[in-house]
């Protein structure tokens, strides 16, 4: 049995993705522990899946704990449910920061897996990285992949990348929708109305991805829609000469560091 210690977003969009089974065959029984009364009932009716305000009662059920809480609370999670893992169980953590060493000093199990996800798993379209020890290869490790697959693509990293997959993937979705405001509301000043500077921005947004998916490089992309002379040379260069690259790094290296700043290693 698959469990979730926590009932938020991105707990949500895993257990419909295992619900929805896209990406990997996952038919086991799900139990999610969640304070919110509220919250256990929309989980319920929408997903058919169990439901208890006891973290503890997930752990004595389940084989495969997965911790879906912020990392500001994990410490108190962990003090409440460790007496109850041992090796075996599996814990995977989708918390910021929460390293694998700081996991294995609280908790009795080698079986220890580190995730980042990002909130595009919310429409089976998420980008999942994995972090394990290398001695860690089992059917609990393939029913992990098959779940994470269940919501979008994975792949595995070693742990001291996981600070900048986190600016790139897992506050990425941010910085993509803030430009993509910033081009509805600036479409909007030039005389669109806002349905329609939004629309033209969105799917715009959309389409590009797309090509990008398709496996056109960025670069081939940005000087194919470049005509010399021309309006998107005249924008380029705007973003060239207000430095767009140097605060992208800015904005991700904040990002990462923060994610430092989160973490718990030992």
């Amino acid at each position: 049995m698959t469990g979730f210690i926590g009932g938020g977003n991105m707990a949500e969009a895993l257990i419909k993705g295992i619900r929805m089974g896209q990406g990997g065959k996952v038919e086991e029984e799900i139990i999610v522990s969640e304070p919110s009364a509220e919250r256990r009932s929309q989980l319920e009716k929408n997903y058919g899946v169990k439901t208890t305000a006891s973290n503890t009662e997930v752990v004595s059920a389940c084989n495969i704990i997965i911790l879906a809480v912020k990392p500001q609370i994990m410490d108190k999670v962990l003090d409440e449910i460790k007496d109850l893992v041992d090796n075996s169980k599996t814990v995977v953590s989708i918390a910021a920061g929460i390293t694998l060493s700081y996991l294995g000093s609280k908790l009795r199990t080698d079986k220890l897996i580190r995730v980042m996800p990002n909130t595009p798993a919310l429409v089976q379209e998420g980008m999942s990285v994995i972090s394990l020890c290398d001695c860690f290869n089992g059917r609990e490790l393939d029913t992990v992949r098959s779940i994470l697959m269940s919501v979008g693509k994975v792949i595995t990293l070693p742990e001291r990348l996981m600070n900048a997959v986190t600016a790139v993937s897992g506050s990425g979705p941010a910085f993509f929708a803030l430009f993509v405001e910033a081009m509805a509301a600036s479409g909007e000043k030039m005389g669109l109305s806002g349905s329609n500077a939004s629309e033209l921005a969105v799917q715009t947004f959309i389409g590009t991805a797309k090509m990008l998916e398709a496996g056109m490089p960025p670069e081939k992309l940005r000087k194919m829609v470049t005509s010399p002379g021309g309006t998107t040379e005249a924008g380029l260069k705007t973003f060239a000469e207000r430095d767009l690259y140097g605060v992208v790094l800015s904005a991700l290296e904040s990002a990462e560091k923060r994610a430092v700043e989160l973490g718990r290693t030992s």
